[in-house]
């Protein structure tokens, strides 16, 4: 079991992908910034996980035309 499929269709669109990834590190600045350094590590990690999972994890799908 994945926290978050990186190949679900939702995920196909590249915005989508990079929307995810900059809302969790934009959390993790404002967390940092507010002082609660756990919430921003744990959001820090999770967009990491996300910048993995999507660039260097996930399988393409092939378009057969």
């Amino acid at each position: 079991m994945n926290l978050i499929d990186f190949n679900h269709p939702f995920f196909e669109l590249l915005w989508r992908r990079l929307a995810v990834i900059a809302v969790c590190l934009g959390w993790a600045a404002l967390e940092f910034y507010q002082a609660s350094p756990f919430w921003g590590i744990l959001f820090g990690t999770l967009g990491l996980y996300c910048i993995y999972g999507f660039f260097f994890i996930r399988k393409e799908k092939k378009h057969s035309e």
